[in-house]
């Protein structure tokens, strides 16, 4: 942390030493003591960037909000200002809509980014974003924009199966580990706030696993007290004696899926219906939820010709459900599917359909869907499943 002073002495009664006052004084000075003398210092200035959720504009509805910055904190920024302490301020919340910064992400950078020049920000905290991966995308898009234009320290904050995170590796941005949803948003701040004055102040960060931020893909090197040949076979001995061991290079794990042969001939075929894109019987029966499920619905479709808004909704967040509210079969597609099983293309529709939401849902979840899943449909004799999404 950089501190600039502008000196001007106070003539004070004897015995009560010299006032030091900065150019911070008029506003926002922090007062420290020292050795008889009262510093006035000047705040770490923080710009937060939230969503229109967040910052409390609305929900969906409200996604398409354009770039906007407000004066102070807002929303969870409250609770970020109160573990950044009072030698820091929130001077400005950055703000934008998440369908709008996905959908022109380069101009709201550069809008923000101009719109936060007249608060000269040391700091720039984003999120955190959890598992919404348009906020988690806007978090990366507007941390590096901001980075590049001010050249200061920038973090943000989300779950490790946000796509966002990908997207950002080997960029060398800090984006620390939180839980997949806002319920855990206190346990998220307090590393995100310490994180945020170690960058600020300029001191040593740590590996990821001490300071809770998740790898960046960037290689540091260091004087190791074994050698390499040492450091292998320790490792190595410790995984044959059964005990613990960590790697120092962790390989990427690739979830490959062979592909199922083609059905030679679908009018023998028993064919079933599965969905990522949550239509459900009115009112949510199985209380699926709108984002980062933890569950899917089985449900019949037995002697039904078609979806009726009157009978079925979505219960998928993160898009404007409202079309697929209004003719479910935009993404259920159950009334083709009765055509062809009357025109023969088809032996038969299952009468059981799968439904759940794919909008935030961890791979770990949708890889327990599917083995579910499928071990019912194959043995209700299911030939093949048409799987559709939002």
């Amino acid at each position: 942390m950089v501190f600039h002073y502008v000196l001007c002495l106070e003539v004070r009664p004897p015995g009560e030493g010299l006032r030091v006052l900065t150019t911070a004084t008029a506003k926002s000075g922090v007062r420290a003591k020292a050795k008889g003398m009262d510093i006035e210092m000047k705040k770490i200035r923080v710009v937060h960037y939230v969503n229109q959720f967040f910052a409390q504009i609305g929900g969906e509805e409200k996604a398409g909000t354009p770039p906007q910055v407000t004066a102070g904190c807002l929303g969870p920024g409250r609770l970020l200002q109160q573990l950044l302490g009072e030698e820091v301020e929130i001077v400005a919340t950055a703000i934008c809509g998440d369908n709008y910064f996905a959908e022109n992400q380069e101009a709201a950078e550069k809008e923000l980014v101009a719109a936060l020049e007249s608060y000269s920000p040391d700091l720039f905290i984003a999120g955190p974003a959890f598992n919404a991966g348009r906020y988690g995308i806007a978090c990366v898009g507007i941390s590096q924009a901001v980075q590049k234009a001010f050249k200061i320290p920038v973090v943000t904050a989300m779950y490790k199966e946000n796509p966002a995170v990908e997207t950002s590796t080997g960029t060398g941005l800090y984006i620390v580990s939180t839980a997949d949803s806002a319920r855990k948003m206190k346990e998220a701040m307090l590393p995100l706030a310490t994180l945020a004055w170690k960058l600020v102040r300029g001191e040593k960060i740590g590996l990821p696993e001490e300071e809770g931020y998740l790898p960046r893909g960037v290689r540091v090197n260091y004087f190791a007290a074994a050698s390499g040949a040492v450091r292998a076979t320790d490792m190595l001995l410790r995984k044959l004696a059964g005990e613990s061991w960590v790697t120092e290079y962790k390989m990427p794990v690739f979830d490959r899926v062979s592909p199922s042969p083609a059905v030679e001939d679908l009018s023998g075929a028993t064919v079933a219906l599965v969905t990522s894109g949550g239509i459900v019987p009115k009112g949510n029966p199985d209380r699926i939820a709108a984002s980062s499920a933890v569950n899917f619905g089985e449900y019949s479709i037995a002697g039904l010709e078609g979806l009726t808004s009157e009978m079925f909704e979505t219960a998928h967040g993160g898009y404007d459900p409202s079309f697929a509210n209004q003719e479910p079969e935009r993404v259920l597609p159950l009334d083709a599917l009765r055509r062809l099983e009357k025109e023969g293309v088809i032996g038969k529709l299952h009468a059981l359909y799968y439904s759940t939401v794919g909008n935030g849902t961890s791979v770990g979840n949708a890889r327990e869907f599917g083995i579910e899943i499928s071990a019912r449909l194959k043995k209700a004799g299911v030939t093949a499943v048409i799987l559709t999404s939002t």
